[in-house]
């Protein structure tokens, strides 16, 4: 008796649409492997062929920031007042920076 398509594990599906562009999360999918992962995933996601390249990415192997914790995680870097170009002078001639 084989796994149910449940007990498969989740896929993060990245597309990039076309060469130059980076590649966006569109959605998961269950595969047992990442063969029947890529296979899912360009079934799903990328039917009327609008993708250049697919990624797929285990979901337990993706590490991510809690949302609660947003403004303990990412306020100090706005203490870091020297991040910001207005402590830096153009050198004459740059128009476009």
């Amino acid at each position: 008796m084989s796994a149910a398509p449940a007990d498969w594990p989740l896929w993060e599906v990245f597309v990039r649409a076309r060469r130059g562009l980076t590649h966006l999360h569109v959605g998961s999918v269950h595969a047992p492997d990442a063969e029947l992962a890529l296979h899912n995933a360009r079934d799903l996601h990328t039917r009327r062929g609008e993708g250049a390249s697919i990624w797929v990415v285990p979901a337990e192997h993706i590490t991510a920031t809690d949302p609660d914790d947003k403004d303990a995680y990412f306020d100090p870097a706005l203490d870091k007042d020297f991040r910001h170009p207005g402590h830096f002078e153009l050198p004459e001639g740059v128009e476009h920076l």
